[in-house]
This record gives structure tokens, C-alpha cells and sequence, in this order.
């Protein structure tokens, strides 16, 4: 359970996925355009090389901070093996296993670049036809799984990104008559972001929610005494993180800690527990700006020390 989050590394993922991907569109159009004739010349074999190997690169870099930031942030948590093995994590399953399986194209293809020399040049040649396959499964990622997908100028990278590779691919075969469709495909990503795979918008530091609430409970007794320690995390439009110490004597409960942290901005609203039930506390919290919050969650024990239930906000003078 993660307990605290940052903005940043929230940030960093979203920025450094999207870097990667306008990176990974430019070193494939350029391939494509490098690898044919232009202008009636064909580039030199070392000029191709460089492109892949250098754009392969940077692609790759911003590909790991990626993957880095989103395995220690905790607006979305992922262990190492959902990162690694396609289709083991529950969020989008296949569109998360997209961008695993790009990834580890784009790795493959990292290793037979660092092994040219020692491979035939054709051998070399044909497995960069995988840089197709992996432009495609993070296109498929990124329209999918990506955070802003529904975004306008999201969309419209996305866009102009599929007709640009499309039209250089249509070109490269000397299919100049295939432009046309190429550039009505590339209208394809606005169809699926704006419809089915549309994102809801979520709310940012909402003063007033209700959402499902998933965690456990850890418990510390003493002889007058006992502290019952909820964790949890609230999941729908507005996420957050909530924890409540609740201080038990002689079957009454105490004024003791309470803490909220809004995802994914990592605003943290900190005050008191007014009341404790059975299942359940109200809170009072304030958060840096002054405003305070009425919380209210309530549960059930699902299974040893886990809970499910609901937690709730609203404003309050």
C-alpha cells in the first residue's frame, strides 16, 4: 500500500511517454524517407544506421523513465512483474500489454543494432521492419492506456502522428495513390479516443465526492488502550489516499490523527477524527490553502484485516 505519492513522478510518467513516443514516430518516419529515395538519391547505408542508432536511443531513454516513474509512483501502483509480463496487471490489460511488448521489441532491436557488425547486413535490415510493430503497439498503448488520451491535442498528436508514418510508408513502396487513405486512417485515433475508448474526466482535489474504498486494518493493544490504524485508497473520478489512527479508551474514541492525500496531485489534508463507529470514522481535515473537509468512510472486513467500503467529502465552513 502506498501511503504517500508525488505529483512528479506522476508528471515525469505522462511527459517522458509521450516524449518517447513523438521521438520513436520521427526516428520511424525518418527511417522509412532515409531507407528509400528522395529527391532521386539513395542515402548512404551509415546514414540510415545513424539515425536508428541514435534515435533508438533517445527513444529507449525516455522509454525507461517512463517505466521508472511509473513503478515508484502511486496514482496507478505496478509491481516489477506487471511491468515486465504482458497482461498480469488489471488496468487495461491489453492495451497496458501494447507498451510492454513494444518496449521489449525496442530492446530486442537495441540488441541486434549493438550486434550488427557481427550479423549479416540483411539479417539487420529485416528485423528493423519491428520498428513498424512497435511504433504500432505504442500507438495501440498510448490511444488505449495513456492518461491524456482524450485529450485534444493529444488526440491530434496521435493523428498526425499515424497519417505521417502512413503517408512516408505509402511513398516508400511507390504507392503515391495511397496517400490519400493513409491521411483518412489517420482520422482512426480521433474515432476511438473520442468514442469507445474515451476517458472520463477526473475530478482534481474535489471538495465533494463519495468513492469506493479498498484497504486494511492494522491493530496495536495495550491494557487500557488500543490504536486501530486504517489504510486505505479511494478509487472513481477522484482518487486519494486516507489514513486514520484511531486512539480506542474504554470503548470511546479520541480526537486522533487523520490524513487524506488527493491523487494525483499529492495535496494533503490533515486534521482529526471527530467520531469512530464499529466500521467506520468521520473526520475533519484541513488542507494547505484553509479550506476544510468532512470526510466520512465507512467499511466491512472482507478478509482478515482487509476492508472495502466507501469514503466520502464534502466542504465544510
Amino acid at each position: 500500500m502506498h501511503l504517500t505519492s508525488s505529483p512528479i513522478d506522476w508528471y515525469a510518467a505522462r511527459a517522458a511517454g509521450i516524449v518517447a513516443y513523438l521521438l520513436l514516430t520521427a526516428v520511424v518516419s525518418v527511417g522509412v524517407g532515409l531507407a528509400g529515395r528522395m529527391n532521386g538519391k539513395r542515402w548512404p547505408r551509415f546514414a540510415v544506421e545513424d539515425v536508428h542508432r541514435f534515435g533508438g536511443i533517445l527513444v529507449g531513454t525516455f522509454i525507461a523513465v517512463h517505466v521508472a516513474t511509473i513503478a515508484i509512483d502511486s496514482y496507478l501502483p505496478f509491481t516489477l512483474t506487471q511491468l515486465a509480463v504482458p497482461l498480469t496487471d488489471g488496468y487495461r490489460p491489453i492495451w497496458t500489454a501494447l507498451g510492454i511488448v513494444a518496449a521489449e521489441l525496442l530492446l530486442a532491436l537495441a540488441v541486434a543494432n549493438r550486434l550488427r557488425r557481427r550479423i549479416p547486413h540483411s539479417w539487420w535490415r529485416t528485423s528493423h521492419y519491428l520498428n513498424f510493430a512497435v511504433w504500432l503497439g505504442a500507438t495501440g498503448h498510448g490511444i488505449g492506456a495513456g492518461s491524456d488520451r482524450s485529450a485534444p491535442w493529444m488526440i491530434a498528436i496521435y493523428a498526425v502522428s499515424t497519417a505521417l508514418v502512413l503517408t512516408q510508408l505509402a511513398l516508400r513502396v511507390g504507392r503515391p495513390r495511397l496517400v490519400p487513405i493513409a491521411l483518412g486512417i489517420g482520422l482512426l485515433p480521433v474515432l476511438l479516443a473520442a468514442g469507445p475508448l474515451h476517458r472520463a474526466h477526473r475530478a482534481w482535489n474535489a471538495a465533494s465526492f463519495q468513492e469506493s474504498l479498498t484497504g486494511r486494518i492494522l491493530q496495536q493493544r495495550g491494557s487500557n488502550a488500543s490504536i486501530v490504524s486504517m489504510t486505505g485508497s479511494g478509487h472513481g473520478r477522484q482518487d486519494v489516499l486516507v489514513r486514520a489512527d484511531l486512539l480506542l479508551v474504554a470503548n470511546s474514541g479520541e480526537r486522533t490523527a487523520f490524513r487524506m492525500e488527493y491523487l494525483p496531485s499529492g495535496q494533503v489534508c490533515s486534521g482529526t477524527v471527530t467520531q469512530t463507529r464499529s466500521f467506520g470514522f468521520d473526520g475533519v481535515c484541513t488542507l494547505p490553502d484553509g479550506s476544510r473537509r468532512a470526510v466520512t468512510a465507512a467499511w466491512r472486513l472482507t478478509s482478515g484485516p482487509r476492508l472495502r467500503g466507501t469514503v466520502s467529502s464534502r466542504s465544510t465552513a
